[in-house]
Order: C-alpha cells, then structure tokens, then sequence
C-alpha cells in the first residue's frame, strides 16, 4: 500500500515520442543502408584477428627493441661510471709514474712505490682500462694529442718519437689522450 501512496503523490511521467523513430510503413521497407552495413559486417570481423595478430607482433617488436635499449643504456652506464673512477685516479698514477723515473739511493722506497703503481696497473686491467700505444707508431688523432713537432730524417711520415702523457681508453672511449710529440 505504501507503494500505491508514493506512486500517487508522483506525478505522472509522459512518454515523449522518440524524434528519429522510424514510422510502421518505414520500419517494414528495406532499407538500402542497413543492407549495406550488413554486407560490410562481415568482413571486419575476418580481418579482426589479422588485425589483433599485427597488433601483437608490432608490440612484441616494440618490447624486443626496449629490451635492447635497456641493455645498451645499462652496459653505456656502466662504462661511464668506470670512465669516471678511472679519470680520478690518472693524476695519482702520474704521480707515481713521476716516481718511479726519479733517482734515489732509498731502494726500500723505490720497491714500495713500484709496488703500488703496479697494483694500481691491475686495477685498470681488471676494470678494463688499455694504455694508448704511441712510440713508435704512426700519429692517430682519434687517441694522440700532438703538442710538438719535430723534423727528423730517420723517422717516418707522422711517426711518433716521443709520448710526455700516457694515454688510456676502455673499449673504444678514449678516457684520456696521449700527449705526444710527432716527426716530419
């Protein structure tokens, strides 16, 4: 009964005639669109699972591709960061290289300081760093720094005679230039 007295109380709701409902003659004739759409229904859900299969091999290449950039991003890190310890350490490793070409009569300090610059040589191998060959070998601007030059008839086109810096690189990034002076 209570549903009966809200009901009352509502006011009565009309029905409005939808505006683009089609009449009963029209509703009964064929319509030349719905048969085309009809016909065209078909085909798009043939080409549905193509269209899914190139969707899911363009993700799988998107995804393999990341994959690759990862790795490549991680691995260029990586060398950056050994890049940078090993730039830190080159002006200790100058300093002992300095070192060990002064005399001295101490041979207990001379041992102690080839010992260590040693011990700094297996840091850089086992953290990949490679000395710049240079002496002896023909000028290369993409590893030697060329400060001086000098004419020398023994010597060959471009020959480096004499290396003032040692250079390093690991892998194929120069850390620092040889600095070198070049003959002819």
């Amino acid at each position: 009964m209570s549903a009966k007295k809200k009901n009352e109380h509502e006011p009565a709701q009309e029905q409005e005639p939808e505006l683009n409902a089609p009449t009963p003659e029209e509703a009964e004739a064929p319509q030349p669109e719905a048969e085309a759409k009809e016909q065209t229904a078909p085909a798009p859900a043939a080409e549905k699972p193509q269209e899914n299969s190139e969707r899911y091999l363009r993700l799988m290449a998107e995804f393999d591709n990341y994959k690759k950039r990862s790795a490549r991003e991680r691995e260029n890190i990586y060398t950056d960061v050994r890049v940078d310890t090993v730039t830190k350490f080159l002006p200790v490793f100058d300093n002992l290289e300095r070192a060990m070409k002064t005399e001295t009569a101490d041979e207990a300090f001379k041992k102690g300081v080839e010992m260590t610059f040693n011990q700094l040589m297996d840091v850089f191998k086992k953290l990949g760093v490679e000395e710049i060959e240079s002496v002896g070998k023909p000028f290369d601007p993409a590893v030697h720094n060329a400060v001086m030059h000098v004419e020398d008839e023994a010597r060959g086109e471009n020959e480096i005679v004499e290396e003032f810096q040692k250079g390093f690189r690991i892998g194929d990034k120069v850390i620092r230039f040889s600095m070198v002076k070049v003959a002819n």
